[in-house]
């Protein structure tokens, strides 16, 4: 009966045997530890939350003193992502209960929820910028190439026409990054791994020097989504991560189920969980209220649309992406709801 009853809360939750081993977890731990039931049953504590030397000594207190104790900022590092959460454990007659509230980015659904609907509003301001300025940029560029045509004879015009065709046609194909999302995807099924290989690849070509860790959950079930767009949208992120790293550090592309999850204000049972990791400097605080917003970019030269683009093609999916960032370790973690099988 108890198992039902923690399958409805949000708080993370283990009960663990007089051993610490671990005897009942719940969808919300299991997201947060990112590891299923299964997995998980009859293993020991340490085995689950790596090298945290805090909580077996609170374990003692707690079983000594016969009360609960909580501990705040309780560092979890786990399968290289850095998690920081306050824990209570009460001690049973056979065992101990504990409780974790994270503290990260990732759980933070409300806030997030609301920059979405921000980036959204932003998003649909720019669409309306970028059709009107499309008509009158063509002109421009048109105009240039007449007049190139006319004065062939002056390399030192041309030079001047050139520039004007050439920076018209660089803020063409901006404006036609703007407008992409506006086309609807294709829906079919498609497995996430495909999709997590073919960025892998992508991204190798692109920065040779980089190493690109796999960490899959091969028994993930198929999704129905836009192959192309879905690639895109991962693209984009792990492409921003590598140049936040210069091309020379690690990146890890990992999948997980999730369960029992708030997506666009909607609950779902399961979800899959894709996470792009880099080692790299993380994001800067002043840019993380902003970070999908259009234009926004902590990189010189940089749009400011891959993270755009990524969080619309998401976004259209019925998904979120989450993030977390410390120095070191920066995860963006996209999840996307895995829909009831067609009748």
């Amino acid at each position: 009966m108890h198992t039902i009853t923690l399958d409805a809360l949000a708080t993370a939750v283990l009960v663990l045997d007089a051993d610490n081993r671990v005897q009942v977890i719940n969808p919300a731990a299991e997201n947060l530890l990112g590891i299923s039931a299964r997995q998980a049953r009859a293993r020991q504590l340490a085995q689950l939350l790596g090298d945290c030397a805090t909580l077996p000594s609170l374990l003692k207190q707690a079983h000594a003193r016969g009360i609960s104790i909580t501990e705040h900022n309780l560092v979890l590092n786990l399968s290289a992502q850095r998690i920081e959460a306050s824990v209570t454990i009460t001690p049973l007659e056979e065992g101990s209960l504990l409780e974790f509230h994270p503290l990260g980015g990732r759980f933070r659904i409300a806030q997030e929820e609301h920059a979405l609907a921000q980036a959204q509003a932003s998003q649909t301001l720019l669409r309306q910028l970028a059709h009107e300025i499309r008509n009158p940029l063509g002109g421009i560029r048109g105009a240039a190439q007449l007049l190139e045509a006319e004065i062939n004879e002056s390399p030192d015009l041309t030079e001047y026409t050139r520039v004007i065709i050439a920076e018209s046609s660089r803020l063409q194909a901006l404006l036609d990054r703007m407008l992409a999302p506006a086309k609807r995807p294709s829906i079919a099924p498609l497995n996430v791994h495909a999709v997590l290989e073919r960025v892998r690849s992508l991204l190798l070509a692109e920065f040779p020097q980089l190493t690109v860790k796999r960490d899959y959950d091969t028994s993930l079930p198929e999704i129905e989504g836009d192959t192309e767009q879905l690639i895109q949208a991962v693209l984009n992120i792990a492409r921003n991560a590598a140049q936040a790293i210069g091309g020379e550090g690690r990146i890890r592309l990992a999948s997980r189920i999730a369960r029992q999850i708030t997506l666009a204000m909607k609950r779902w049972p399961l979800a899959i969980r894709i996470d792009v990791c880099d080692n790299g400097p993380g994001i800067p605080e002043s840019m993380r209220d902003t970070l999908f917003f259009p234009l926004v970019s902590g990189r010189d030269g940089g749009t400011g649309l891959g993270l755009t683009l990524a969080q619309t093609f998401v976004q259209r999916h019925g998904g979120a992406i989450h993030v977390e960032s410390t120095p070191g370790n920066t995860c963006f973690s996209i999840y996307l709801p895995i829909q009831e099988p067609r009748p």
